[in-house]
């Protein structure tokens, strides 16, 4: 029986004083028993969906602790999935639509609900004169709600609302038609599912903190700590007065604008990533660009493509050198030619793969071919149960059962892979201080080559080459050969000794 991590963690929390329950943010659609054993979600009808935000019913609705995700709906995704042996795989969905115009088709896929049911994204070029954009609106009856300039794509991105009920997949359609479009497409939904359990109190820490150990943490410590490396966290609201997170927040950016209280899915990645006081994050002087995307509300939180979108654009701009997405969700066109220009600025981009198990198709942005894929694992090497696999998965790191920071200085015990993802953010944090001169390509081949291999020999779709290893990353050097990328002007940003 795997009870270690539990019992270590419950060790830590005895006697110390209970924080308040906090809302449950998604439905539970699934069974917990009374050890570490997390049931399965039901299959069929729309218990496991959200009803609202265009997503309904239908799909594997598992709600598990410590990620943000969509729930696939098993339908024919159509983008290429990254393969880690070099290669693309199409998978079995089938090949890419085109539209009338010869490129690939954002039509979304038959079945897709994880979506704005009255929205619709475009890509226009920068050159488009407002009378231009004014008479395509009026052109297919559509109300503006939003536009910004992408400096990484640099087009100008529209988001804009369908007033009747003609259906999204019509409008995309019927925009692709119109050679002032450069893109149409559903304004996606990315979703974040909090754990249905209360928190359990405050905690030391550095007893529950399992993974320290099986990353090699202390000993990379010894040699760099992250200091000055920026890391974007695009997330929910970070709660930046935590004790833990004293002085880490460099900058923050709302892409959202409406108000809101610092969420525990947010902080608790923050912390994976640079907690510095009772637990000890994987880059505990790597400073933070706070991204709020996404946004709590009773039934979950949602954070859209235009949202994600204008984070990562922003967090680029204000020299990111590392992005962390603990976020899953489906496919998308728009999101993946931003993540391309990230790359290709030489910031380096981590996803968690996601909590839908074994049977789930690959998640985006983890199975993006620009993004470093991060599954779970739990204190005994094991894959995490809820763990997404696939070939497209990078490296693992520990997910399960793990002591977070949460908001107004409390701690808690999750899991998921998206600790996971941060606890990589963190590494690739360690690594750029000793080199800052790495590209993305050459971060990725090192991690992979200084992986400890706890799977079957070689890479395989749970672990990918293996369990990371900070210490050996740090001190090790990158492959030959690899792919040199632009790197960017990064600021170095200093709040003070902490």
């Amino acid at each position: 029986m795997r009870i270690a991590p539990a019992l270590a963690c419950l060790a830590a929390l005895t006697g110390l004083t209970l924080l308040p329950s906090e809302a449950v943010f998604a439905q539970k659609v699934f069974s917990r028993g009374g050890g570490n054993t997390i049931g399965t979600a039901p299959r069929g009808g729309g218990g496991g969906g959200f009803d609202g935000g265009g997503f309904r019913g239908g799909g594997l609705g598992v709600v598990l602790p410590g990620i943000v995700m969509g729930v696939p709906q098993y339908s024919s995704s159509r983008s290429s999935v990254f393969v880690d042996d070099g290669s693309i795989d199409n998978g079995p969905r089938g090949r890419p639509q085109r539209n009338g115009n010869g490129r690939s088709s954002g039509v979304p896929p038959a079945g897709e609900r994880r979506m704005l049911p009255d929205e619709v994204v475009l890509e226009i070029a920068n050159s488009a004169s407002p009378q231009t954009i004014g008479a395509l609106q009026r052109r297919f009856n559509l109300q503006q709600l939003e536009q910004q300039r992408f400096a990484l794509t640099g087009t100008t991105v529209y988001r804009w609302r369908i007033p009747d009920r003609r259906s999204v997949a019509a409008v995309v359609r019927a925009l692709e038609g119109d050679r002032t479009v450069a893109s149409a497409q559903p304004n996606y939904l990315y979703t974040l599912q909090e754990d249905a359990s209360p928190p359990n109190g405050k905690a030391e820490g550095d007893p529950a903190q399992y993974e320290l150990a099986k990353l090699r943490l202390p000993q990379a410590h010894a040699l760099a700590s992250g200091d000055r490396v920026l890391v974007a966290v695009i997330d929910s609201g970070i709660d930046a007065a935590h004790p833990e997170l004293a002085g880490s927040v460099a900058q923050s950016f709302d892409a959202l604008g409406t108000p809101a209280k610092p969420h525990k899915h947010g902080t608790s990645i923050a912390g994976m990533i640079a907690a510095h006081g009772r637990l000890m994050g994987a880059a505990p002087r790597a400073q933070l660009l706070a991204v709020r995307a996404f946004d709590p509300t009773d039934a979950g939180a949602q954070g859209s493509t235009f949202a994600i979108m204008k984070g990562l654009d922003w967090a680029a701009a204000n020299g990111a050198r590392v992005v962390n997405m603990s976020f899953a969700g489906p496919s998308d066109p728009a999101m993946h030619r931003s993540l391309e220009a990230a790359h290709k600025k030489g910031i380096v981009l981590v996803a968690a793969a996601g909590n839908a198990g074994a049977k789930s198709p690959p998640l985006y942005p983890a199975a993006d071919a620009n993004v470093i894929a991060v599954s779970a694992t739990d204190a005994e090497d094991g894959i995490f149960e809820a763990s997404n696999r696939g070939r497209h998965i990078a490296i693992a790191a520990p997910g399960a059962q793990l002591m977070v920071a949460i908001p107004d200085g409390g701690y808690d015990v999750s899991s998921g892979t998206s600790l996971s993802s941060a606890e990589i953010s963190g590494i690739v944090a360690l690594v750029l201080e000793r080199n800052s001169a790495l590209t993305p390509d050459q971060v990725r081949g090192l991690l992979r080559a200084t992986a400890k291999d706890i799977g079957p020999k070689g890479p395989d779709p749970l672990f990918g080459a293996g369990l990371a290893d900070a210490y050996a990353a740090v001190v090790g050097e990158p492959a030959a050969g690899v792919a040199a990328s632009p790197q960017p002007q990064v600021e170095r940003v200093s709040t003070g000794v902490r």
